[in-house]
Parts: structure tokens; C-alpha cells; sequence
């Protein structure tokens, strides 16, 4: 049976999961259906547009993502320092953007007096706001939900349309992390639905190469905060220059009409100790090599043990291709 959601989250040891939603139905979620003939790609445009709204309104960020023709990827930082941060107003704020909130919730927003037994009722209410905007399965409900009704209302049709439950996998350690963005960015290279990281539609890769181009960084996506140091800021572990290379160069190790390699000396990869040869199987399996959270050996062995689980899967392929 499906694992329960809280025993694959873990903030302890990691804030960065994978996510990935399937469609259910043999009807494509974008791109063309080959047996009608008619188009959906304007639904990927729906799916990145509600995905960035979200990251705009809950404490979570978005590292990478990609919109296919019958799934999403996206890998996503959760920010629950910030949600802890955020004051009981701003939490409230936040939430009537998505929901309509009640009588309690509106009362306090427009200032009006509350009683004592109106101000425990709404910490509780607002104590509940404020786990969920921090809270993967809600952003995904969100997100999947409102894709759902807007196809299903298209296609005039009920029902499911996505699969039951989302897929998520725990990033343990910066190797993983780079690894995975690396995989979701490429995905539509290697589905043959785009040629080159720039070209490819509906992704976090050409977004931000568009913003470097100016010599910026998008600012819906989670920042390159540069090289692991003391007082880190917040942001991604790695050089922008240094991942979008290593993208490029492992795209056209992907292509089969083009001949490239990885150079030994590509930082991201000589800091993670990860070998050329495993950095293309990573790149190109990793949802088929890794069925679980990933990481190097103590990190697996410590998020488990936080989680009460006593078998640690993936273990020997981290070995094998994390070092």
C-alpha cells in the first residue's frame, strides 16, 4: 500500500522534494492526442501559470519544474521557517487567496473586536492556515484540483483526472538536489519535445535562461545563492552559470544526434563527487533508479531513522551512483 504522506516528509533532514502528478485518463493532459487529432497545449500554459501563483501565496518555492504532455514534475524548497515567521494577518491574507475563509477569519482582517473565546477559536483556525501553507500535499491538492475542474469542464466530462496521489521523493543532499533539477529540466529533451534547454517550452531551465540573458534571476523560482558557505543565504547551492552549463552539457549527452561530454571540471559535479558516466544515468532514470528518498548513505540512514523506518530504500543505487 501507498505510504502515508507524513512518513515521506521529513523538514528535518531535507526541505527540497520532487513531486510528480500523472494524468489518469489515456486523454493527453497537453500537447496533441495522436488518436483525435486535437490539441491541449494550452493546458501546460494553465499548469505553469497556477503552479507560479502558488509559489507566490504559499511558503514554498519552486526550484525546477516541467510541464509534459501527461505529467508534471516539479521540485520544490519548503519554507517553513517563513511560515512561522509570517504574522497571524499575513497568514490570513495568504489564505483568503485561495479560499474564502469564514465569518471569524473576515471579522479580523477588517479589524473588528473579537471576544476571548473568538480569539482562541481563530489561533486555532489560523494555526491550521499557517501548517498549510507550508504543507507539500496541500499546494499539490491546490494546484491538481483546479487543473482538474478546468480540463474536466473542457472535456465535458466528470471523474478523476489525475492519478490518486501524487509521487514525492525527499533530495537529502546537494548531489540529489542537482541531479533531480538536471532530470526534471531535461525532461522534454529527452522526450524528443524540444531540441535545446532554451527551446524547451513550459519549463524552469527556460526561464532562466530568458532572465539571464539580462543578467537577472526569475523571481518566481527559488534563487542560485552560489557555493555552500557559512551564513548561507536562502537559495539553491550551486553557481546559475555553473547549472545552466551542466544542463546544456548533459542535454547533448541526451540528444542522439549530437555529440557532447561532460567535463570533469564542471563545479557542481567535481564539489558532489559524482562521476561523468552516473551524472547521465542520474539524469536520465531518476524517478526509475530511485523509488524513495535520495541521498548519500547517512543522510538516507538519518531520515530514516526520524521517520521511524526501518528498511532504507534506494540505498545500495546511492552507493553505486552518489558515491
Amino acid at each position: 500500500m501507498p505510504a502515508a504522506r507524513k512518513s515521506q516528509v521529513s523538514l528535518v533532514d531535507t526541505k527540497y522534494y520532487h513531486c510528480i502528478s500523472r494524468c489518469v485518463r489515456r486523454a493527453f493532459l497537453c500537447g496533441e492526442d495522436p488518436l483525435t487529432g486535437q490539441s491541449y497545449e494550452h493546458r501546460r500554459e494553465w499548469v505553469e501559470e497556477k503552479l507560479l501563483l502558488l509559489a507566490s501565496i504559499f511558503c514554498i518555492d519552486i526550484c525546477a519544474y516541467a510541464v509534459m504532455s501527461n505529467h508534471t514534475h516539479i521540485v520544490m524548497y519548503v519554507d517553513d521557517t517563513k511560515a512561522n515567521r509570517l504574522s497571524d494577518k499575513a497568514i490570513v491574507i495568504r489564505w483568503h487567496k485561495l479560499f474564502k475563509g469564514n465569518w471569524l477569519t473576515h471579522k479580523f482582517i477588517v479589524g473588528d473586536e473579537l471576544n476571548p473565546s473568538e480569539r482562541i477559536m481563530l489561533d486555532d483556525i489560523i494555526e491550521k492556515y499557517r501548517e498549510r501553507l507550508a504543507s507539500i500535499s496541500w499546494f499539490m491538492r491546490v494546484l491538481n484540483e483546479d487543473i482538474a475542474r478546468r480540463a474536466n469542464k473542457e472535456d465535458g466530462c466528470t471523474g478523476r483526472f489525475w492519478e490518486g496521489r501524487f509521487k514525492s521523493q525527499a533530495l537529502l543532499d546537494e548531489a540529489a538536489l542537482a541531479a533531480c533539477m538536471a532530470y526534471v529540466d531535461l525532461n522534454p529533451i529527452r522526450a524528443k519535445m524540444a531540441t535545446t534547454p532554451e527551446a524547451s517550452e513550459f519549463t524552469s531551465i527556460k526561464k532562466r535562461i530568458e532572465h539571464a540573458h539580462d543578467g537577472k534571476q526569475p523571481k518566481s523560482l527559488l534563487r542560485f545563492a552560489g557555493n555552500p558557505r557559512q551564513n548561507m543565504p536562502k537559495g539553491l547551492p550551486f553557481e546559475l552559470e555553473y547549472y545552466i552549463e551542466l544542463v546544456e552539457l548533459t542535454g547533448r549527452c541526451i540528444r542522439a544526434d549530437k555529440r557532447g561530454h561532460i567535463c570533469d571540471a564542471q563545479p557542481i559535479l567535481a564539489r558532489s563527487q559524482i562521476e561523468p558516466e552516473n551524472w547521465l544515468k542520474l539524469t536520465t532514470r531518476f524517478t526509475k533508479v530511485f523509488h524513495g528518498a535520495v541521498g548519500r548513505q547517512q543522510a538516507v540512514t538519518e531520515f530514516c531513522e526520524h521517520l521511524q523506518k526501518k528498511r532504507r530504500p534506494n540505498l545500495a543505487n546511492c552507493e553505486r551512483l552518489l558515491g
